[in-house]
């Protein structure tokens, strides 16, 4: 097994095994499974609430290129 596969491997198990600790015991216990589940992809934001910031930041700066670069002007 190569090296990426591994690596997204322990990735989605994290994010599983996240999402299932969320829906049983988690903060959000009362939204459901599938609401923790979509929680458990996004894991490394979701347990370093500075990274959703920086996330969030990359986002909107690509927005904002987007539409500066692919815009249809006047």
């Amino acid at each position: 097994m190569k090296i990426k596969h591994m690596i997204i491997s322990a990735y989605l198990v994290i994010g599983i095994l996240t999402g299932i600790y969320g829906s049983i015991w988690g903060q959000y216990d009362y939204k459901g499974v599938a609401y923790n589940m979509g929680r458990g992809l996004f894991w490394p934001v979701v347990m370093f609430p500075s990274l959703g910031q920086v996330v969030a930041l990359i986002v909107i700066v690509v927005f904002i290129a987007a539409i500066t670069l692919f815009g249809k002007g006047k």
